[in-house]
């Protein structure tokens, strides 16, 4: 039996573009379209444009829709303002992490779910399943909408985005706080547009019909002059930006054995919500006993790189295991995270191919925009 491949509604455009086509959570998508360096460097300095459509986009709607969210995920959604949105994840009863979202509310009764690719049919049955189970007990409704291939999702990420974007659209830019967002038209077409990303710098996330997906790919993409364009930039250059920003990736740092207190993100776990949600018992117990593991960053001491995978030593003893590692064009050094045990202490070491790599552990995330590094 062999699995159908989708396209998102910028195919066209990326094969026009020469872009390096792959197969990625059952969607065909750019890998970098020429150099991916210069597709991560020309984010971090000026902006570059992603196709984000292969990721799964949820509406949650009625009257119980708030509360069938704060059921369901470990955050607490129901609180937020109309306009704004949080990260969050869908966990297990043992509180191990079936995919992390982004939840935002675009009205009194309307929550759209941002889910991974790969994630988006268990997110949406969970979803329906959790939203039904709450219904039962308080009579409250909710409907799950799967919007995934029938909307698109653009995002234009670096220094210069705000600039860029807001010759093309009225919403005031310099009033849209991080995480939050607002309807208004892009370059004609109504869209979703959202202060957030996934690459450490500042950006929007544009959502739209999928047929309006190429009209504001091709007007963001032109400079101030109508001619110079802003890079487009592909799934590599997503991957170093958000490895270089500390942040994780599903099916790497983030899994169902792993709980988000593992990961570092005890944060988004609202154990004081007054609902009750599922995995809430067995997250309050692992808040209090602590996390078993750890997410690091580590920086290797060669140009050796390390890889997922790759087993981490202190000394002679093994003591975890590489999650994402990569060269990062912006710090000139091979980097990587890293779960190792929750007592380990360094000096690490990376089993690169048979050799052991000195690394220095350091402070998450390797770069951060306000600090300037």
């Amino acid at each position: 039996m062999t699995s159908t491949v989708r396209d998102t509604p910028l195919l066209g455009l990326h094969e026009r573009l020469g872009a390096t086509m792959t197969e990625f959570a059952g969607w065909r998508m750019p890998l970098r379209y020429g150099s991916e360096t210069a597709e991560h460097r020309a984010v971090r300095t000026d902006a570059g444009l992603f196709d984000l459509c292969h990721m799964g986009q949820i509406a949650v709607t009625g009257p119980g829709a708030g509360e069938a969210l704060d059921y369901a995920v470990c955050g607490w959604p129901s609180a937020l303002a109309v306009g704004r949105a949080r990260y969050t994840m869908l966990c297990a009863p043992d509180g191990g992490i079936l995919d992390d979202l982004v939840v935002y509310r675009q009205a009194d009764e309307l929550f759209l779910v941002v889910a991974n690719a790969a994630n988006t049919a268990v997110v949406v049955a969970e979803l329906t399943e959790r939203a039904a189970e709450l219904s039962k007990r308080s009579g409250e409704g909710a409907e799950v909408t799967d919007k995934s291939g029938f909307s698109g999702l653009i995002s234009i990420q670096g220094p210069n985005a705000p600039g860029i974007l807001s010759r093309h659209t009225e919403l005031p830019l310099a009033d849209l706080r991080y995480y939050a967002g607002g309807y208004a038209t892009v370059a004609g077409c109504l869209a979703w547009v959202a202060r957030t990303g996934y690459t450490g710098e500042d950006g929007f996330e544009i959502m739209c019909a999928a047929d309006d997906c190429e009209q504001i790919w091709t007007a963001l993409s032109a400079g101030a002059d109508g001619t110079s364009g802003v890079a487009p930039a592909g799934l590599a250059a997503r991957d170093t930006l958000r490895l270089e920003a500390g942040m994780p990736l599903y099916g790497n740092e983030l899994g169902p054995d792993v709980t988000p207190y593992d990961a570092g993100l005890g944060r988004v776990v609202r154990l004081d919500k007054p609902a009750d949600f599922v995995g809430r018992e067995a997250l309050a117990a692992r808040a209090e006993e602590g996390p078993r593991q750890m997410l690091i960053g580590l920086v290797a001491r060669s140009r050796r790189v390390p890889r997922h995978g790759y087993p981490v030593f202190a000394g002679t003893a093994r003591v975890g295991v590489v999650t994402s590692g990569a060269p990062s064009p912006t710090l000139g050094v091979p980097i990587a995270m890293a779960y190792v045990q929750a007592r380990a202490s360094g000096p690490f070491g990376i089993d690169v191919r048979g050799n052991t790599e000195p690394a220095e552990q350091t402070e998450l995330p390797f770069y951060d925009r306000r600090k300037g590094r």
